[in-house]
């Protein structure tokens, strides 16, 4: 489903001589097409789930961040915006992001359902968040949380 209104927004984008949206929406695709070679590579099937997309559009988020912050110590406002201009197009195929009070709430709700009880089971709480909440939430803000809960 997420693959197809990919697709679709890029004909939309094209016919609507939007660049800056056809081109990241070409880079999302491309990031798709890339695992789903990888897939197949491995013996799993043939195209990534929804999820996994969900997943790749957060990292790309993510990266995109990063590289707005290195941009604005080197003093280059222009790629700063073209990053913020492509997070815009990317959040477009994500749903809505949580705030920080849900990501405390979710996470937990997630330590108290598992009994987690300290530091050791932080990567059990993290995979149970993700599983969850892929796509919806920051999980360096959820770890930062859930080591607060289990220290």
């Amino acid at each position: 489903m997420l693959r197809s209104r990919l697709s679709e927004a890029l004909k939309d984008a094209v016919l609507a001589k939007d660049r800056r949206s056809s081109s990241t929406i070409r880079l999302i695709l491309a990031a798709v097409k890339d695992r789903d070679i990888t897939l197949r590579g491995n013996g799993g099937g043939d195209a990534i789930s929804d999820d996994d997309i969900l997943g790749l559009l957060q990292t790309m988020v993510r990266q995109r961040h990063e590289s707005i912050e290195l941009f604005e110590k080197g003093r280059r406002k222009d790629l700063a915006d073209r990053e913020r201009a492509e997070i815009e197009v990317v959040f477009r195929f994500m749903p809505e992001q949580m705030d920080d009070d849900a990501i405390a709430s979710a996470t937990k709700q997630v330590v108290e359902e598992l009994e987690a009880t300290g530091l050791k089971d932080m990567g059990r709480v993290m995979g149970a968040l993700k599983s969850k909440y892929t796509g919806q939430m920051d999980f360096g803000k959820a770890s930062g949380v859930a080591k607060e809960l289990l220290v």
